[in-house]
């Protein structure tokens, strides 16, 4: 298995945004639209208030994720790994990055919200730890959004 750096990195990065693309049309292919209309900002993942963070193999993205902040929580965002990267534990280690960068931010709880078309992302956020909490983010009170909180 090819090995794995986590970083952290800018948001506004062309390679990032590049996986972003990425993400928002498998999001498409699932839920319609946009795949997610929730506004945000490379501003939003800047310290103390947010970080984001990608896993790259021999130099090419293929993995990301980012909080920013949500009043005293840490909001999980742009949670993404490639198909082809799929399934060797890269999400974990992208999301163990963000919890420890939140806790190190002073954040006490990650939040996120997920939809019922991503199986995948609900298996691997209840296996983490995470729980089912009320809805809170842009997309609260809409048919089939789920949220989940772990205290960090």
């Amino acid at each position: 298995m090819e090995e794995i750096e986590i970083r952290e990195a800018r948001f506004d990065e062309p390679a990032v945004q590049a996986l972003i693309a990425l993400a928002m049309a498998e999001l498409s292919k699932r839920y319609g639209g946009s795949g997610d209309d929730t506004p945000v900002a490379p501003a939003d993942f800047a310290p103390p208030n947010g970080s984001f963070w990608v896993a790259a193999a021999s130099g090419r993205l293929v993995g990301c994720a980012g909080w920013r902040s949500h009043e005293d929580d840490a909001e999980l965002k742009r949670m993404f790994t490639i198909t082809a990267a799929r399934g060797q534990g890269i999400a974990r280690r992208v999301l163990t990055a963000i919890e420890e960068s939140a806790r190190a931010q002073g954040r006490k709880r990650v939040i996120l919200e997920t939809g019922d078309k991503q199986p995948e992302a609900i298996a691997l956020y209840e296996k983490c730890g995470y729980v089912r909490i009320e809805d809170f983010g842009f997309y609260k009170g809409e048919e089939g959004v789920l949220s989940y909180a772990k205290v960090l």
